[in-house]
């Protein structure tokens, strides 16, 4: 064997061996969730080391929870570069909706805009414009997403556990489609997320992404690879405006847009 074979199967070994190290992440953070045993973290020889890593152990979990109903998406500037998660279909809900069951421990709420799929965006090998991207949208919303985890308090774990969790995704709430959105300037909507019945944020023009449209062509082009294209009736949610806040068993989360409109659930 001449020494460059040699160095490629050792590369190669060395690279199964960290894929199984990846997929034994997923298993204790799919089992933690599924058992409702939650984990200080993972072990240090199996945590997510770059951003590829996390989002191997995310696409492990998602298989466990059979079809992806959407993406999570946001980024942390107007420029920043965005990441995303999956949702799995059986988490999502219109409002109104109660969610009951162990599987709620964490119980952190956020005030989103959603984005509802209309047509198919195929991988493809030359880049979707925006306006395209734009096009196939069907319908544009306010939501909520209820935050949980694998982990015991995900804030106190490494950050990359915590992403590799899904992003802490744990359940989507949809309110009512709104008109106008194509032409709405965001940076000007003003949301109040109140919990039983009383007011605990209120900002205005406060998603971190800037524009939030941008993420959608992001989404449609750079994470192709890993979507293998979006589908008509995927969602896409395109982060926070309000940060996340605790809510308790039998609490009512109220989230209301200036235009966006009104979306709520309720925990048992």
């Amino acid at each position: 064997m001449t020494e460059a074979a040699h160095l490629s199967d050792t590369v190669g070994m060395m690279n199964g061996f960290r894929k199984q190290q990846l997929f034994e992440a997923a298993n204790l953070l799919l089992n933690a969730r599924r058992t409702h045993t939650p984990i200080a973290d993972l072990p240090t020889d199996l945590r997510p080391t770059s951003m590829d890593e996390v989002d191997e152990v995310q696409d492990t979990i998602a298989i466990a929870y059979e079809e992806v109903g959407g993406y999570k998406i946001g980024a942390g500037s107007a420029d920043g570069t965005p990441s995303f998660a999956p949702m799995p279909r059986a988490w999502m809900a219109p409002s109104g909706a109660l969610l009951r069951g162990p599987g709620y421990r964490y119980r952190y709420v956020e005030a989103e805009i959603a984005f509802l799929i209309g047509a198919d965006l195929p991988m493809r090998a030359t880049p979707y414009s925006r306006e395209e991207v734009l096009a196939a949208v069907a319908s544009c919303h306010p939501a909520i997403e209820e935050l949980e985890s694998g982990l015991v308090d995900p804030k106190a774990a490494a950050p990359l556990s915590a992403l590799a969790d899904l992003q802490m995704h744990g359940g989507f709430v949809y309110g009512p489609a709104f008109e106008g959105w194509k032409c709405m300037d965001f940076s000007t909507e003003t949301v109040t997320l109140a919990i039983d019945g009383t007011v605990r944020i209120e900002r205005t023009g406060s998603n971190t992404s800037g524009d939030l449209t941008r993420l959608l062509p992001w989404l449609a082009n750079h994470g192709g690879a890993r979507t293998g294209g979006l589908k008509a009736g995927q969602w896409v949610t395109t982060g926070s405006w309000t940060g996340n806040m605790p809510a308790l068993p039998g609490s009512e989360v109220d989230v209301r847009f200036a235009r966006a409109g009104r979306v709520s659930l309720r925990f048992a």
